[in-house]
């Protein structure tokens, strides 16, 4: 590699003022970072938002690199942050939700807890299994609308469907003859 296609002499053109020279670095190092945070994430649509938010405060704060040589290990240790606060905000959220279900007037009656277990179930799933399961299943609607909204060949659909419901059945510990 050049030295004016190296890493830190991208990072010292980026730092004069060169779009174009952040942009090389973007491009040089972006698959790496999304391809890590798809591993560490659960849902990819998250990772691909948390690598942009990476590169973008990379720029905001490229002056406080203390090594233009370490660029890409600097990039991957601004994702893992990023990464990890997505997490403990996400933790939040589903603790606030467990809260709230738990204290609101009624919580007891039947089927709340059922309907809690459930929740906590289908979130257990894969976002288009869920998806699928969430229109057939518990939304009436048929697996060619399903397909249709969820723009999937109706196959998918009715694997996700199947699949999904034999998870929820095992996850829940219902018995085939109980429902």
């Amino acid at each position: 590699m050049s030295a004016h296609g190296s890493d830190a002499a991208l990072v010292a053109a980026a730092r004069a003022g060169s779009d174009n020279a952040f942009a090389r670095l973007v491009d040089r190092h972006q698959q790496a970072v999304r391809s890590f945070l798809r591993r560490v994430c659960r849902h990819e649509a998250d990772a691909d938002d948390l690598a942009q938010e990476t590169f973008l405060a990379a720029w905001t704060s490229l002056r406080t690199l203390d090594k233009p040589e370490r660029v890409r290990s600097w990039l991957f240790g601004i994702a893992w942050r990023r990464a990890q606060g997505m997490a403990r905000s996400m933790s939040r959220s589903r603790q606030r939700e467990t809260d709230w279900q738990e204290e609101r007037p009624g919580h007891d009656q039947p089927g709340t807890e059922m309907n809690i277990a459930m929740q906590q179930a289908l979130a257990q799933l894969p976002p288009d299994q869920r998806a699928a399961v969430a229109l057939c299943l518990a939304g009436d609607w048929s697996h060619a609308d399903a397909a249709q909204i969820l723009e999937m060949p109706l196959g998918t659909v009715k694997s996700h469907v199947s699949r999904g419901r034999a998870r929820l059945v095992e996850i829940l510990g219902v018995r085939e003859d109980d429902h």
